[in-house]
């Protein structure tokens, strides 16, 4: 069934109650019997027959009478005795998405929307209806999925030839590499302490990945839950760096123990332990800062974020572990 265009001077969004509207829903006055009302639905075309909208001579909804309700009345019954007066309507700027709940809210097949005024512009009918919950429940996946928007962009992510996808994703791979030289050099300016101890060595691998995996798993919270979340972003940044903290307190005590029963070295147990601590709470700051960050900048995180994030978290990481060896080990 084609959908006429809404009205002149209706608004016109593509998530709104205006997008759906038909116009050639059935009326009548409320003084019409219910004889004459059949007549004239006989005659006519309807775009949408599950609802008879009763108006007033100014075209101001006052009621409406379900079709099978309108079959079953005598044909001298009134359609203004037999009407609904209470019966749900929408502003033609509602939200497509309270128009469905509504619907379903009070188990209705049609709505009809009216202006500011209550003038009868149209209903939203059972397909229109339809495609709106279709509409909103994959959106609701694709947001559990962690997919914000379905844009050009995304789609260009996957789907554009290897050598395009290769020049998008290559310079923050190069930014990257010159991260991991820095991290080196990070290294190379604790060499002494390194020559002093060796076994503080040991626990390098264990502690940048242990942050990446901090990291990760705060841009992926991220992702997800900034296109849903209306909470203000320092809140949301305090609440994920105490979280990164807890976690960091956690492995940190687990780490403890194991690292003083193998190596005998209480002094660098708790130095490996305080470093999973900041490094926790860093990571995961990082983590849900940076998408957010280069999604303001107009630049798609699927790029940028897991590399930059990785070598911030590394310098970061090793620059924490460092301070704290030479603080309380040597």
């Amino acid at each position: 069934m084609a959908r006429r265009p809404p009205r002149r001077g209706l608004a016109h969004h593509g998530e709104t109650a205006a997008h759906y509207v038909v116009g050639g829903a059935p009326k009548a006055e409320p003084g019409q019997t219910a004889a004459q009302v059949l007549k004239s639905l006989r005659r006519h075309h309807h775009e949408s027959l599950d609802i008879l909208c009763v108006v007033d001579p100014d075209e101001a909804l006052v009621g409406i009478v379900p079709i099978a309700r309108l079959l079953a009345l005598s044909p001298e019954t009134a359609v203004g005795e037999a009407m609904e007066a209470g019966y749900p309507r929408v502003p033609p700027d509602m939200d497509q998405e309270r128009v469905a709940s509504l619907a379903l809210h009070h188990g209705l097949t049609s709505i009809p929307v009216v202006d500011h005024g209550g003038r009868l512009l149209g209903v939203v009918p059972p397909a229109a209806l339809l495609r709106i919950l279709r509409r909103e429940h994959v959106e609701d996946i694709h947001r559990l999925a962690g997919i914000s928007r379905e844009t050009h962009r995304a789609r260009e992510a996957i789907e554009l030839p290897p050598i395009r996808r290769a020049r998008h994703r290559l310079p923050w791979l190069v930014v990257g590499m010159m991260g991991s030289m820095l991290a080196t050099l990070v290294m190379a300016g604790f060499e002494q302490a390194l020559a002093a101890n060796l076994a503080i060595a040991f626990f390098i691998p264990g502690l940048v990945y242990l942050a990446d995996a901090i990291g990760t798993q705060s841009e992926a919270v991220a992702v997800r839950g900034l296109s849903l979340s209306h909470t203000r972003l320092g809140r949301l940044v305090g609440g994920e760096m105490r979280t990164g903290l807890i976690i960091g307190l956690v492995l940190g005590a687990i780490t403890i123990p194991a690292v003083w029963i193998a190596f005998g070295d209480g002094r660098l147990a708790i130095a490996v332990a305080l470093a999973l601590f900041f490094a926790g709470g860093v990571a995961s700051t990082i983590g849900l800062l940076l998408p957010w960050v280069l999604g303001r900048l107009g630049s798609d995180p699927a790029y940028g974020s897991g590399p930059l994030a990785t070598i911030i978290q590394d310098v970061l990481s090793l620059v924490v572990y460092f301070t704290v060896v030479q603080l309380i080990v040597l």
